[in-house]
This record gives structure tokens, sequence and C-alpha cells, in this order.
């Protein structure tokens, strides 16, 4: 092996790997590390390293810190760490100077030659940092959007599994530049932001034994090992997805269309005890993971993956809010939804703490000052804090409102009052300080049914999984409409496409922030599959097939959508007073026109009219029936109506394109009440104010 550069001190910031016109400065943390080895490759499946360069701690280290200056080294190759120290897995020290260690700021990496089975068993594989160019990307002004949080309408979508399917008939099918072909069907849809599943690189080869033995992968990407870098396999030119990413924001961005990341800092690829060391075990194990105070061989497991991150220590704290900041200010996303953010609010010892430092730091940063904070507030192990997770500037996930409405739409009775509170933004949840705004209303997600399997499906069919239908949750709160899964009846799949525009219809109508699954809008099915994690095949990819149904499903969700841009009283940024007949207010009814007993086991009918909030925007009536059979519903007068009265313009019973209609091809209703038909959604705006 010969040197091919001159070695210097190096600096201890930044972390990482940092060219400059004469070298590259390489940065590790390890505060137990004994002696370092910096290890460069002329590729990413070279069998042997060009060099091998050993730090002096003499010279290569600053506090905890070990930096040098490679004179020579040039953008393009690769590299890894190796790092010696205490073996005492019992005190929590995992140090083995024969393992190759990915480094944790590497801002691109490569899998090539990464084995997760002969890792956790042989120790003789490793994932690849690359050494990126000087940035001189031009961003050609582009900067990230400040979209009102009231106006918002996120998409969310898996980079991949949006282009895969031949259907899409992209150039670059499953990669960033193959969702860029894409973008006019999300502004045609009306969408202002997508929310992108895991991009930062992650390990596909982590999964059950069941599913890797079906040749399956980990699809959806919570498994991360890479935080400063995008996940390669997304790219259509290998080596370039850095610039690919970017290329993508900056095509949304001129869409109109914001970028929000859905990010895993709660736990890593590395898995508990018998997983694979990649990089944070191997040089910080001690201090970067929960580990069980009476045998520290054990990780403490908040996250269900095996391990959870030690968030608020300092140093991973620190870590951790870097990342939010990098992918905001050089990759110019807009937001990110936190996967399992309970789990940032525990402390060391792995209590829930209110004033955690890491979830106040990202509240408090400059960087992240215009960005959406958006929380899955709990987590695997028990903690959950809808409605109280700490700060006010973050946004949640509101599970409340996906189990209220999906119970609710099936049939259940004795839900009013419930439902006219995650109708009105979930005050009982939000009402302390913070606003509509913080609810993320959804009843669809990645995790879970799709739309279309929510109204087809009455359990789960996860076979595919491996897992002999174990796997994925069980309580769905779905109804199959008549029949199990796919069926020609056509009266069951009316009834299926009815219900779905009953979904989509009530959640563009509530206060919030609300959140539509990709494909939902095309009527998309993953096969009664609800935990297709593991599936990159056409069971997960979407489907763009045209059909009669999703073509009318599409207008209706887009239509939905351009309703509720129309009405700034569907759009509140405060909570509405009850029963106020002034500029915003809202009046309740049950069946017989007269307010609604909130407490009756039986009631399924409800009905609301919505005042605009100022004399040019009409006001807004909504009757809901979720009985068994049609009711006559009285109509209201509409509120400060001079004359005229109400137009229909939105029927979930009539099939397309009466279900929806401009409030231009609506005609006045003559009557003093509307027969709603069952298990049905209609909407009334006024005219003459």
């Amino acid at each position: 092996m010969r040197r091919h550069w001159q070695i210097g001190p190096g600096r201890r910031l930044p972390g990482g790997a940092t060219p400059g016109p004469a070298g590259v400065n390489f940065s590790l943390f390890s505060r137990n590390a004994t002696r370092v080895w910096l290890v460069l490759y002329a590729d990413e499946t070279s069998a042997e390293p060009l060099d091998v360069i050993e730090l002096d701690p003499r010279v290569n280290r600053t506090f905890f810190f070990w930096h040098v200056f490679v004179r020579g080294a040039r953008p393009g190759l690769y590299y890894t760490w190796k790092v010696d120290g205490p073996d005492d897995p019992a005190a929590g020290f995992r140090f083995d100077p024969q393992r190759e260690l990915l480094d944790p700021w590497a801002r691109e990496v490569s899998a090539a030659a990464w084995d997760r089975d002969a890792n956790r068993h042989e120790g003789r594989t490793a994932i690849r940092g690359r050494i990126v160019p000087e940035d001189d990307y031009d961003w050609e002004g582009d900067k990230p959007l400040r979209i009102p949080l009231e106006d918002t309408v996120i998409y969310e979508m898996h980079v991949r599994g949006f282009t895969r399917h031949a259907s899409a008939s992209v150039q670059h099918p499953g990669t960033y530049r193959g969702l860029i072909e894409k973008i006019p069907h999300l502004v045609e849809l009306g969408v202002t932001h997508v929310e992108l599943l895991p991009v930062m690189a992650f390990d596909e080869q982590d999964l059950p034994p069941a599913a890797a033995k079906r040749g399956l992968c980990n699809y959806w990407g919570y498994s991360p090992y890479g935080f400063f870098a995008p996940h390669p396999r997304f790219a259509a030119s290998a080596g370039d997805e850095r610039n690919e990413f970017r290329d993508l924001v900056k095509a949304l961005h001129r869409a109109g269309i914001g970028v929000i990341l859905d990010v895993v800092l709660n736990h890593t690829a590395e898995g508990g005890e018998d997983g694979p060391v990649i990089s944070f075990k191997g040089f910080g194990n001690e201090f970067f993971y929960h580990l069980d105070p009476e045998d520290r061989r054990r990780y403490r497991d908040f996250s269900g993956c095996g391990n959870a991150i030690n968030c608020n220590h300092p140093l991973v704290a620190r870590f951790l809010l870097q990342c939010l900041e990098f992918w905001a200010r050089d990759m110019h996303v807009d937001g990110f939804r936190l996967d399992l953010a309970s789990v940032l609010s525990r402390g060391e010892d792995g209590e829930p703490m209110y004033h955690a430092p890491v979830l106040w730091s990202i509240e408090f940063s400059d960087v992240l000052g215009p960005a959406r904070l958006i929380a899955e507030a709990w987590d695997a192990a028990g903690l959950y804090q809808v409605g109280d997770f700490p700060g006010f500037r973050w946004l949640e996930w509101n599970g409340q409102y996906r189990d209220t409405m999906r119970r609710f739409l099936r049939g259940e009775p004795g839900l009013l009052g419930d439902v006219a509170t995650r109708l009105t933004g979930s005050s009982d949840l939000y009402g302390d300080g913070r606003r509509p705004t913080n609810s993320v209303n959804f009843v669809t997600c990645h995790d879970g049914f799709t739309l279309w399997d929510l109204v087809s499906y009455d359990r789960k069919h996860n076979e595919a999984n491996g897992e002999k239908n174990r796997d994925g949750g069980n309580h769905d709160f779905s109804w199959n409409s008549g029949a199990e899964g796919p069926t020609r009846d056509p009266a069951v799949n009316r009834l299926r496409e009815q219900r779905a525009r009953n979904f989509v219809a009530l959640l563009m109508l509530s206060q919030g922030v609300p959140m539509l699954l990709a494909g939902d809008e095309l009527l998309r099915t993953q096969r009664g599959n609800n935990n297709a994690y593991c599936q990159d095949n056409e069971i997960s990819w979407l489907d763009w097939t045209a059909g009669e149904g999703r073509a009318a499903m599409l207008r209706f969700t887009r239509e939905m959508i351009a309703l509720r841009r129309r009405h700034r009283c569907l759009r509140r940024s405060t909570f509405i007073e009850p029963d106020v007949d002034g500029p915003g207010g809202i009046r309740w009814y049950g069946a017989n026109g007269e307010p609604p007993d909130w407490h009756d086991p039986h009631a399924r009918v409800l009905a609301l009219t919505l005042a605009g909030l100022d004399a040019a925007e009409p006001s807004l009536h909504v009757m809901i029936n979720m009985s068994g059979g049609t009711l006559e519903l009285p109509l209201p007068s509409p509120p400060g109506a001079a004359d005229g009265g109400w137009r229909r313009v939105v029927d979930t019973s009539l099939p397309a394109p009466h279900d929806i209609v401009s409030p231009d091809a609506a005609s006045t209703l003559a009557a003093s009440s509307y027969p709603v038909a069952p298990l049905t959604v209609a909407v009334f705006e006024s005219q003459g104010r």
C-alpha cells in the first residue's frame, strides 16, 4: 500500500468530509476512542483500499473530535472509518478496530458493497461514504415556499412508488426525475405540499427473515443510516442523487408546491443487540442509543425497530438539529414530519420530558424558522402525546381525527360530539393557545389501508409479507361495504365509490390541515395489505391506468380541494365560536332541524351551517347522513341572506359529474328540505348575499 498524499492536522469542524482546493478535511466525533483510522477507496466496490491513514491523537485530536487533512484527496473517492477503544458490551462499548464504519455526516453514500447479514456475522462489509465536490449547485433563485398553514393541503407519497409502475409512462420510473415528470398531476389536483416518505439513505436489507426469504426489501425506508445523504436508489444516474433531489425540490417549487420530508430521527438501521454495526454503534454506542441501565448490552426499544436514539444527549441533539438544518438550508425543503416523534421527548433516562432540549432546539432554530414541523406524536413504547406534544409550533398527525371519521363514516352511532369537534379543528386537543392548524387531519396514510381498501376490506390481508398475516395493525375501523375484496357486484362497487367520496368530502370540510395519501384520488389498492413496508412491487406502486371510477374520483377530489380553496371559512387560523350568527359563525342541527342531542347513543345524522367570513363569501350548509335510510333534512335560511337561497354543490350519492358541481352550474333549491340518501354527505352554498 502506497500513500498518495500528504497528511495534515485538519480541523474538528465541520463533521464529515469537507473538500477544498488543496484536499479534503475529515472529522469524526468519538469520546472513548483510543485509535482511529481513515480508509480511502478508489470506488464504491474496490476490494482493497487506496490507503489506510492512522490518526495521531497528539496531532489529530481536539477534545473528542478526531480530524485529519488529506492533501491531494479529491471528490469522487469513497471512504470509511475504523475506530478502536474499549470492548465491553456490558458497559455499552462496542469498539472493534476490524470493522469499517460509515461517516454519519456523509453527503453521499453507497451500499454497493453492503451485505447486512454478513456484517452481523463477520463484520467484513460496510457502507461507504463518497467525497462530494464543493457545492456549486445553481438554485436559480429558488427559496423554500412560505404557504400559509391554513391554505396547506398535504399529499403523502413514496418517491419510488409514485412512478415505478409501467402505467406511469415516465422516462425515469421510480426516481426523483420520474416524480418531476408527474408534477402536472399534482398541480391539477391542487395540493400545496408533498410529504415524501424517507429519502435519507436507508437500509433496504433491513427486514424480518421471512420477508427476506421471499426476496422482499425494506421499501418504505424507515431504517436510516445516512442522515445527510439522499437515498441513492432514487436517483436516475448513479452518484448524482444529491443534485437530482435538489432538481426535484426546485421543480416542485416552480410549480408552487412545497416539500416536506418524513424523517426518522428516533432509531437507526443498526437494530438491537444482534443487529449490524454500520456507524453509530462503532464509534459512540455508549451515548448514541438508549441502553438498558441494568445490562448495557441490551437496547431499550421505544421505536419498535430494535433501538432508540438517545436524542437528548447533548451531542446527539446537536447532530439531529444539524441534520434538519442541513436539509432546510442546503436542500431547500419546506418542512419535516418526524416519525415516532415522541421518542425525541424522552430524556437520557428514557422518561418523557416536556422541556426536551432537542425538541425546543428544533422549535427555536433560526434556520428552521419558516419550516413546517409535524410530529407523529406517539412511539412504540406507549407514549401518546396527540394534543400534548411539547412546544407550540409543532403540528401533529391527529390520530383521533382519523379514528373518529373512520368509525362515523362506516355507520357507528353515538359519535356526534366527537365528529363535531374533529370537523372544527379538535379544540379539545389544541384549544390551549394553539390553533386548528396544529391538527394534520387524515383518514389514510402509508401505514394502514389505502382509501379504497378501507371501504373494501373488513380485515387485513398481509400474507404476501411472509409473517402469516400477524404483522400490521388490527384496528383499521374499516368496512368492506358488503363483500370482502374485489367484487363484480355493481351495487357494492358503487357504494364503495360513494363512501370514498364521503371521506374526501369531510376531510376537505374540516378545519385544520388536510393530508391525502397518494393514489387515493385514483382509488389505489394494496389488495388489503395494511403493512406494505416490504412490497416494492405492484402491491405498493401507484397504478395510473385510467378507468371510469378512477377518473370520477380524481375529479371529485380535485373539485373538493377547489371548494376548500374558495371558502376561507374552511381555512380558519382560529377556532370557531359555536352558535354565533355573525361572520364565520356555526350552527349545528340534528335530523329534525333542532340542535343535536350530542349524547344520543343512536344518532348517525349531523348538519351544520357555516357562515362566510365576510359578505363576499357564500355560507355553507353541510348534511351528513350515516344512517341506513333516506332522510328529508330541513334546510335553514342562509345566514344574512336578503334573498336567494341554497345551491346544492355536493351530493356523494349521485354519479359523476353530478356528485360535485361548480356553484355556477348548480341550480337554486326551491324546497325547504333536501332528501339525503343513506351514507351520504351533501353540501350547499348560499347565494344572494
